[in-house]
């Protein structure tokens, strides 16, 4: 199930042995599994997602750096 949300904090992936990359602030969709969560958003022309581990997600969104949409 896609989960429609917010990132309005630092949120970082990585991408490989690579550095922090934070994903910007605005609306997203996420995906979750038992294992990790999925991240998508827009960036203008571009697309992105990120696999993040579900600790981390589950973090960020204890920390309200991430925040799920309400349902209407």
């Amino acid at each position: 199930m896609i989960k429609k949300a917010h990132i309005s904090g630092k949120v970082e992936y990585r991408e490989g042995d690579g550095p922090n990359i934070t994903i910007r602030r605005g609306p997203c969709e996420i995906a979750e599994t038992a294992h990790d969560a999925t991240i998508s958003w827009n960036d203008e022309d571009s697309r992105g997602s990120a696999a993040i581990p579900i600790s981390d997600y589950r973090r960020h969104l204890a920390s309200g750096a991430i925040q799920l949409d309400q349902p209407r």
